[in-house]
């Protein structure tokens, strides 16, 4: 078995039959491979890939041909009944064969050639299990079907920093679906129809808003803004042409065929990448079946989504998925620019950085644009057909090798190749090299067809991959959990629909106000308002204008006493008025109408349901006028919070919490004032107090000093008596000497007792004070914290002259209609924000 470290074993050395690895990092400078029908081209590209596959590379393969769904035949065990299905039996019966006969032919030509190329059983087991393979097919349920609908929608990347890759993800879906209604070789700059697309694209994605093919359709005939550059819109691309725009975008929508390109797998290109256990995927797009123009939507779509998510990656040197493309005749010619080939450009000179390699393969030599081509940093050169393709290979190489090219050596070399021999140009290695193919691990059943491919998919165990978690992985119900997030509250239910309604709006009583609401939701959030997911068969018939009753009041509360000064706004909403002129106001709730997002004309195209009953009726609507302001004025009321102890008072918007803390603020500033002052007070006392202690103290000290004093002297006097008795010489004077000492120390004994009485007496004055103080403090902080307990509610009412009329009249309220399964429902076209 052959040993690779982790790198690509391609084949064998053409004269040193040394085994030919290729470092799978070399692919993020990109390869090119080409070869005529016949030279091995396809067993070479499905070896690439299943290299890539052994080393966890994950790979998307464009296939426009059928071959590339050889990579699902690996047959580990090589036994003919796996390869019988796969093989035609009408070529084994012109063979003279029968169909077992053939498949133990081709099981022995496969056991044979692996085992020359030293590829055993335990190496194919490892390529069945290294990844998920998969065959996808865009507008058919052959495969696994993939949706658009994702394409569509706002990327994951912020608008803000991202704008130039948004931009160029937009000019590339924009050019792919006018391409779709078979507008070809389109200059962004210069075409009207891909101005206005890109610019309705770039305000909802820059807003973080989804589009789908409806809604595109719908602000095409309607765009969402006035302007394209200084010229208004009607100027610039008048509504007339808009609308046969709309009618050619709007075809591709109701073709029953096209319902199978908004249902199955979102273009999720990491779900594409790796399955939930971690394992690369390997998905092929199967495009056989398609139409050119179908071929060129979806790959630029393909593209446009791979470059999106390569720019949210980090950089990488090793290379982190492949992209191959079986087949780039007509993809990326010399001498135009369809809209696959500014992508492609990108790729080739900005994926190199991100870890992503492109393999580009083709057949057509000589309609390649190979400037684009000289950023490839691997050539992979097979047989060729005619002397020009070698020729126009040679010059496309010598530009690719900047002029450093032996021209001659390769055209002899190039001449020379057999079938399954390559010449590998490679830019990394040291020079060129002549190598023959390994046998491919895959069965290569040849081009295979749409329906074989239920058979393919069950064979490798196929699945859809299961969507991420976000508005790009479920294209039905993320519109709706997009639209829930802003949460727009939608126009209350309007009565059924009488019909189509009219395209001639109904005129209003004379004097009465006609306003119209804004169509501010879209298609999806219109949905979602609703409740509802938006259906994928959802066919949008345009607006239909309802005629309402709008009232709306301004009432302001004002009170100086309790510093009240709230606006509050009262609005209802009336679709159906009654006749006799009653109308129970509080039956009609609805959110405040901002005047200043009041449209001054209707939507255009849209239509108009007939105005009716009171609404056509001028006389009763301004009777109805002074009834709404009674009730207004009978039923507002609002609640205002006082505390009189604390003398604060609050109304709207202020609430009880809020109310609360304001008296805990007020309560903590008359509590430190309060405090501060009683402090004050006692501080004097305490002061006056604490200096007749000290005075009283030193008082001590000197008494205590003085009577040290006289019982030293007293006890001198009293020893000069003992002595005198001894000695027989008594004195009258002595003894009169000796009584007055012990006066005196009598004196200074008193003088110390009253010292320390009167120390002691104020000390416990001082604590007194001490414990005087600590009780008041209490006490405040009790009253205080009381006091910031007291909330009363008090009901307020206006004065009637503070109830205005803001709205009073007809108000248009838009609806979108649309034909679900053959019924007309119709869903909010106006919300509140």
């Amino acid at each position: 078995m052959i040993q690779t470290g982790g790198k690509f074993y391609i084949g064998r050395d053409a004269e040193s039959k040394a085994p030919v690895l290729y470092d799978p990092d070399d692919l993020t400078t990109h390869a090119v491979v080409v070869g005529m029908t016949g030279s091995g081209k396809t067993g070479l590209c499905i070896g690439l890939l299943e290299e890539a596959a052994l080393n966890n590379i994950p790979a998307l393969m464009i296939d426009p041909k059928g071959d590339i769904t050889n990579a699902l035949l690996h047959f580990p065990d090589l036994l003919p009944e796996d390869f019988q299905p796969w093989l035609n039996a009408d070529v084994a019966r012109r063979e003279g064969k029968t169909i077992e006969q053939a498949a133990a032919e081709e099981a022995g030509k496969w056991q044979k050639g692996l085992a020359a190329d030293g590829i055993d059983k335990e190496r194919i087991l490892a390529l069945k299990n290294a990844a998920h393979f998969a065959i996808y097919t865009p507008g058919s349920d052959a495969g696994i079907p993939i949706s658009i609908l994702a394409s569509l929608q706002a990327p994951d990347l912020p608008w803000q920093g991202n704008e130039e890759i948004l931009r160029e993800k937009i000019g590339g879906t924009v050019t792919a679906i006018l391409g779709l209604v078979g507008m070809e070789d389109i200059d962004p700059v210069r075409s009207r129809e891909h101005i206005l697309l890109a610019n309705i694209f770039e305000r909802a994605w820059s807003a973080g808003k989804n589009l789908d093919l409806g809604e595109l359709i719908l602000q095409t005939q309607n765009p969402p803004f006035e302007k394209l550059g200084v010229f208004d819109l009607n100027t610039f691309f008048p509504e007339k042409e808009r609308f046969s725009l709309a009618m050619l975008l709007n075809n591709i929508l109701a073709a029953p065929a096209f319902q199978t390109w908004i249902t199955g797998q979102p273009l999720d290109v990491p779900a594409l990448l790796h399955g939930p256990d971690g394992r690369p995927r390997h998905s092929v797009f199967y495009v056989a079946h398609l139409s050119d123009s179908e071929r060129m939507f979806f790959i630029t779509l393909l593209y446009s989504a791979v470059e999106t998510w390569m720019r949210s990656q980090k950089g990488s040197t090793s290379l982190r998925a492949l992209l191959y493309f079986d087949e780039i005749f007509g993809y990326m010619p010399p001498t135009s620019n369809p809209p696959t080939k500014p992508l492609m450009l990108r790729m080739l000179k900005q994926a190199r950085a991100f870890g992503v390699g492109q393999v580009l393969a083709t057949q057509n030599p000589v309609d390649v644009d190979y400037k684009a081509l000289s950023n490839a940093g691997t050539w992979m050169i097979g047989r060729l057909q005619t002397e020009r393709d070698k020729e126009r290979l040679l010059d496309g190489l010598e530009g690719a090798a900047g002029g450093d090219l032996d021209r001659g050596r390769y055209d002899a070399v190039i001449s020379k190749l057999g079938k399954r021999i390559f010449l590998l140009h490679n830019v990394h290695a040291k020079g060129p090299q002549v190598f023959g193919t390994r046998w491919a691990m895959n069965y290569l059943a040849g081009p295979l067809t749409r329906a074989q491919i239920p058979a393919l998919n069950e064979l490798a165990g196929a699945a859809a991959p299961a969507a991420r978690p976000t508005a790009s992985a479920a294209p039905a119900a993320a519109p709706a959990a997009v639209a829930a997030s802003a949460a727009p509250t939608a126009a209350p239910k309007a009565p059924p629909a009488q019909g189509e309604g009219s395209a001639t709006r109904p005129s209003v009583p004379t004097g009465v106000p006609e306003y119209f609401l804004p169509n501010n939701l879209t298609l999806m959030e219109a949905f979602a308002a609703d409740g509802e997911p938006l259906p994928p068969s959802a066919m949008s018939k345009g607006l239909l204008y309802h005629p309402a009753l709008l009232a709306q009041s301004e009432v302001r509360f004002f009170d100086r006493k309790y510093s009240l000064d709230s606006v509050e706004k009262r609005t209802a909403l009336v679709f159906t008025p009654d006749r006799r002129g009653v109308v129970r106001w509080e039956d009609y709730p609805a959110e405040p109408v901002d005047a200043r997002a009041l449209e001054s004309q209707p939507v255009p195209q849209a239509r108009f349901e007939a105005l009716e009953g009171s609404l056509a009726d001028g006389k009763l609507l301004k009777a109805l006028e002074a009834d709404f302001v009674d009730w207004v004025f009978r039923t507002s009321s609002i609640k205002v919070y006082a505390n009189n102890t604390l003398k604060v008072f609050a109304g709207p918007p202020t609430g009880e919490g809020q109310f609360r803390q304001m008296l805990g603020e007020a309560a903590r500033k008359g509590l430190d004032a309060e405090k501060k002052k009683l402090q004050a007070t006692y501080k004097t006392k305490i002061q006056a107090l604490q200096k007749k202690l000290n005075a009283e103290k030193r008082e001590l000290m000197e008494d205590q000093s003085d009577l040290q004093a006289r019982k030293v002297e007293a006890l001198g006097t009293h020893a000069e008596n003992i002595v005198t008795l001894f000695t027989g010489s008594r004195s009258t004077t002595r003894l009169s000497r000796s009584l007055s000492k012990h006066r005196m120390v009598k004196n200074a004994e008193d003088d110390v007792e009253e010292s320390i009485e009167e120390i002691d007496r104020m000390e416990r004055e001082l604590a007194e004070l001490s414990d005087e103080i600590e009780d008041k403090l209490d006490e405040i902080e009790e009253r205080w914290a009381n006091a910031a307990r007291e909330v009363e509610e008090i009901p307020y009412k206006p004065l009637k002259k503070d109830v205005l009329v803001e709205l009073f009249g007809v108000a248009w309220v838009p609806y979108h209609q649309v034909e679900v399964q053959g019924k007309t429902i119709e869903v909010p076209g106006y919300g509140v924000q």
